[in-house]
Parts: structure tokens; C-alpha cells; sequence
């Protein structure tokens, strides 16, 4: 265990994670350059409360970190609201989250496709809809901890999802 002084514990949990907290952080943010900056707090954050010893093992790790990404993300955007700068908007940035290392061309583009089609709809969705299909379905959290981490009752999560998944059948279909 990393409080005891196990290092190599910290790193094979943080190597676990890190993309599930990237992704979702990406998701929130919208732009790789801030996502990358928040992910770099996140971790800070949660070896900085290991080492204080802070860490209360009442749960699991991965809800525990998504929360803390989750209120980084709510920091950033208060920021964002005080000092708003420009933000780059380019179309790579979901190439670049996107592991292609042994795909042909075809799987490639398909894979880019899909997944710029799937990002396109996710943001016509309202921001609870969008949150509750991010964290369930790309970070893998049970709707207690998404309950947990934004907020809600469990019930509310479910409702935001069942909603969010209604809405974006009806993007895809047109209707």
C-alpha cells in the first residue's frame, strides 16, 4: 500500500486510472490542453492526500478520484467564467485521445468517425444528461457513485440517464 511507503503501489493505481480520469475529465472540459492540466491536478491532489495520510479506504479508489476530477472540472469552469480566454476548437483532439496503435487505415477512420459522432451528439444533450452518460458509460461508475459525485439521488441519476439515452435515440434517428 502506497501510505505505508509503497511506491510502486501509486504508480500501478495511477497507471490503472489515468485514462478513465482523462477521458471523463476530456469530456467535461472539452479541450485536451486543460484536460491534460486538470489530470496533472487531479494526480497531485490525490498523492497529496495520500501522503497527508487524509485517504479514508471507505470506498473505492476510482470514485474517490473521479470526485475530485469533478470538482477541478467545477473550478475550472468558475474560472473560465472570471478570466475567459479562447480556446482552441480543432477536430484532432479526438484523434489524440484515441489509442490506434495496431488498426488499419479503415478501422482507424471509422473509429474517428464514430467517435466524432458520438462527441457531436453527447453535446446537443443537456449538461446533466451529457454527465450522467459520461460518467456511467466512459468511466464505468455505478449510479450510486454518480448519485454521489454530482450531487443527486440515485434516482435522479437514472431519470438524467434514462432521458439522456431517449434524447440522443431520437439525434440519431432524426426525430
Amino acid at each position: 500500500m502506497f501510505t505505508s511507503g509503497n511506491e510502486s503501489a501509486l504508480d500501478s493505481l495511477l497507471e490503472r486510472y489515468k485514462d478513465k480520469l482523462f477521458s471523463t475529465i476530456l469530456f467535461i472540459v472539452k479541450d485536451k490542453y486543460h484536460a491534460e492540466d486538470i489530470s496533472q491536478d487531479v494526480f497531485i491532489k490525490i498523492i497529496e492526500t495520500l501522503k497527508s495520510g487524509k485517504y479514508k479506504e471507505e470506498g473505492k479508489f476510482l470514485p474517490w478520484a473521479m470526485r475530485i476530477a469533478h470538482n477541478l472540472c467545477v473550478d475550472y469552469f468558475r474560472k473560465l467564467k472570471r478570466f475567459p480566454f479562447a480556446k482552441s476548437n480543432t477536430d484532432n483532439e479526438v484523434l489524440d485521445t484515441i489509442n490506434c496503435t495496431e488498426q488499419n487505415a479503415e478501422d482507424k477512420i471509422i473509429k474517428v468517425q464514430s467517435m466524432g459522432k458520438a462527441k457531436d451528439l453527447l453535446e446537443q444533450l443537456p449538461e446533466e444528461q451529457r454527465e450522467v452518460i459520461i460518467l456511467r458509460h466512459f468511466a464505468n461508475l455505478s449510479f450510486k457513485e454518480i448519485a454521489d459525485m454530482t450531487g443527486c439521488s440515485i434516482n435522479t441519476a437514472l431519470g438524467r440517464m434514462r432521458y439522456g439515452l431517449m434524447n440522443l435515440r431520437k439525434l440519431m434517428t432524426g426525430k
